[in-house]
């Protein structure tokens, strides 16, 4: 089953990006991929918090997401939206995935867990959590892709997640970014390879690169890993879209080989010696 990836260098202009994904929809179409995948903070990368204030809707009036699913319906094509910044119900924004079917209509819903508090040895500082509220819990939906469990960026680095995801069937695992190039350059690739290895699962991983209109600059590589762990697609810096077949018989191999599922156990209180 053919999928296609968008690798994005999302600006200011929620409209532009909107024509880009658009368009997106209906190349992956005509190449006979069956579902669209499209990175994190896909309708709008602005660090300039009031010039940003007048494109941020509730998730009824975005623009990039009405854009979307009717671009979707159009051309009988499933969607991941890798996530928008919307109003969430407490006030605070939600950086928010949407998986949208054939028809254009909304299967699921995930907010972002783990918020990007941190301070990197660049010098670059980011808190998210100053204007996003984190989400409420895990997701796991059916798509012609498989079992799709959903993640947004800086969830990667929380196995946990991972693994209450596989535990609820997932076999295919989203992980939408837009990763910084200090982070992405040491921690990408491992980490995403992890994911796939330790959930026998495969990984796809959308991703914002280049320098954007805001300044930031973000690493792209936007991956799909098989369930053994083998890259399957790298798309490098370069914006566009990428394709990549998935096999639900990979995933029924590896886990027969080595049923790390199967083998779980739950931790029992750690004790200090």
């Amino acid at each position: 089953m053919k999928i296609a990836l968008l690798q994005m260098t999302s600006g200011i202009d929620p409209q532009a990006n909107a024509r880009t994904i658009v368009d997106a929809v209906a190349e992956a179409a005509a190449g006979g991929a069956a579902m669209l995948f499209t990175p994190e903070m896909s309708g709008l990368i602005d660090q300039n918090r009031g010039r940003a204030k007048p494109h941020l809707r509730a998730e009824s009036d975005d623009p990039v997401l009405a854009a979307t699913r009717a671009a979707a319906k159009e051309h009988k094509l499933w969607v991941h939206l890798g996530s928008l910044a919307v109003h969430g119900e407490d006030g605070r924004l939600a950086n928010r995935a949407f998986v949208i079917d054939d028809q254009g209509e909304i299967r699921a819903r995930y907010d972002k867990l783990h918020l990007f508090d941190v301070d990197l040895p660049s010098g670059e500082s980011w808190r998210e959590s100053a204007s996003y509220a984190p989400g409420k819990g895990a997701v796991v939906v059916d798509t012609p892709a498989g079992h799709l469990g959903l993640a947004i960026c800086y969830d990667l680095r929380f196995a946990d997640l991972f693994r209450a995801l596989s535990n609820a069937g997932a076999t295919v695992l989203a992980i939408p970014a837009a990763f910084t190039r200090p982070t992405g350059a040491a921690h990408w690739h491992i980490l995403q390879r992890a994911r796939a290895i330790e959930s026998a699962a495969y990984v796809v991983s959308a991703a914002q690169t280049g320098t954007h209109e805001d300044g930031r600059a973000t690493y792209g590589h936007s991956l799909v890993i098989d369930p053994w762990g083998t890259v399957l697609l790298d798309m490098g810096e370069e914006a566009g879209l990428g394709f990549a077949e998935i096999d639900p018989a990979r995933i029924t191999d590896v886990r027969a080989r080595v049923p790390v599922i199967t083998h779980r156990r739950a931790i029992p209180d750690v004790t200090s010696a």
